[in-house]
């Protein structure tokens, strides 16, 4: 099946024309009067080489469903369901409606993705009307004069992520939920001399497979090995562990062989989903466990810290609660890390290091569909409005996820580089608390809006 393009938008701002152009064919009636269009109409569309089905719309109107208004919009919200891509046109000229509004709210609660286009872009007037259309929350329009042909090219780029089949199926996609489930969890153990990794990775192999011993820095290499855990309830599910070197801090570190070794446990994170920090229970927090952390952090893996040697801890409780105050300080770009308690002497803890671990990956991989994401973006705006510095309105206008493992997000707005770092966190938290992102790393990138026309 070709891929689905709707063309929605209120009545009277060129649907039925750029249908038309698309397909090659006066096959909409096209009038200046609004309404034209009652019925949904397909046809076969081919931009630039790449075919798809396009489907052209009534004008979207605010009526009663009873109403023969309301009866068409219903047509067109079922076509936009169906749709691969939703392609929600304004009018440049006219420049921002009320009822232009109102259907970028439906389509940002819905999750169909939108490509936002200003028609009847040509001319001055023209221009103003695509600067205004940042306000509709959709990202970049693309403008274009459908009558006369203009901006194809542009629409053809925005369009193609979604269209061309051929290009995703080359891509790396990313992994659905059935195979994530199936996926080994890649797990790095990571931490200073002596904290223990080889041993916990031994005990939960249930073998003597990795060199252990008293003496610090037995391990050189990074040691990957696959095994099976099986879970309380019975699930087996494929892990590869990694052992790596102990990390000493940079000026202590002299040996050839322990630079290389290091280099290469610093590598091995990069491999990873999820890494974990084995702390000496015993030795409490120090500075170098900090800068570990902060450095699978940097790399945008998710992080889990393991309390080890924990049998042989006295007043276990304060220790934990002033280990976890330290890191609450220490990692103040990722609060809520989770810490467990573990022995891999014993095995105590292990089972419910491994479900967090694979926990944490599901956190780390997951993807918010965009009506959510745009959701609690307005909560949050309202909530906490952007500050206005020097007297000047720092406008958000919309926000969307581009990757994951790590989440990462985009932020479209105006004057974003007068935006405080601490209104950055202030959404990044909230993308965390609110979207179930918890203790994983979330990256938030600002894009400014760019005047199509500045340079010409």
């Amino acid at each position: 099946m070709l891929p689905t393009v709707a063309i929605v938008g209120r009545p009277n701002v060129g649907k039925s024309t750029l249908f038309n152009r698309l397909v090659g064919k006066k096959l909409a009636l096209v009038d200046d009067q609004p309404g034209v269009t009652r019925d949904r109409r397909e046809g076969q569309a081919n931009l630039l080489g790449v075919d798809f089905t396009i489907i052209d719309t009534a004008g979207y109107e605010d009526e009663d469903p009873q109403t023969l208004p309301g009866r068409m919009r219903l047509q067109t919200q079922a076509a936009v369901e169906s749709a691969d891509v939703a392609l929600f046109l304004i009018d440049a000229r006219a420049g921002i409606t009320p009822l232009d509004e109102e259907i970028a709210r439906w389509l940002r609660e819905g999750d169909a993705p939108v490509v936002l286009v200003a028609n009847k872009a040509e001319g001055k007037t023209g221009a103003d009307g695509v600067m205004e259309a940042f306000s509709l929350g959709l990202g970049e329009p693309v403008p274009l004069s459908a009558e006369h042909g203009q901006g194809l090219a542009d629409l053809f780029q925005a369009l193609l992520p979604y269209i061309d089949r051929e290009e995703e199926e080359e891509e790396e996609a990313e992994p659905s939920e059935a195979d994530l489930e199936a996926a080994p969890l890649k797990l790095a153990i990571v931490g200073r001399p002596n904290a223990g990794k080889s041993t916990l990775i031994n005990r939960l192999l249930g073998e003597n497979r990795l060199l252990t011993g008293p003496e610090a820095g037995i391990t050189r290499d990074s040691i990957a090995v696959d095994w099976t855990w099986t879970s309380r309830e019975g699930e087996e599910r494929p892990v590869r562990l990694i052992d790596t070197a102990g990390m000493r801090k940079r000026a202590k570190v002299q040996d050839k062989l322990e630079k290389l070794a290091v280099s290469d446990g610093l590598n091995a994170v990069n491999f990873a989903e999820v890494v974990v920090l084995l702390l000496d229970a015993t030795r409490g927090l120090e500075a170098q466990d900090l800068r570990i952390a902060d450095k699978v952090l940097e790399e945008g893996r998710a992080l889990v810290i393991g309390l080890n040697k924990w049998d042989t801890v006295e007043n276990g409780s304060a220790l934990y609660q002033g280990i976890k105050q330290a890191l609450s300080d220490g990692l103040a770009q990722v609060r809520g890390v989770p810490i467990m308690t573990v022995s891999g002497a014993t095995g105590k803890g292990l089972d419910d290091l491994i479900r967090v671990a694979f926990e944490t990956r599901t956190a780390w991989s997951q993807r918010v569909s965009t009506g959510i994401l745009n959701r609690w973006f307005e909560r949050a705006l309202e909530a906490n409005p952007p500050p206005a510095p020097g007297g000047k309105r720092i406008k958000l206008r919309y926000i969307t996820q581009n990757k994951t493992r790590p989440p990462t997000f985009v932020l479209f707005g105006t004057r974003l580089e007068d935006l405080p770092e601490s209104y950055r966190r202030y959404l990044v938290n909230g993308i965390r608390k609110e979207l179930g992102f918890g203790a994983v790393p979330v990256r938030l990138t600002l894009r400014s809006a760019k005047n199509p026309y500045a340079s010409k």
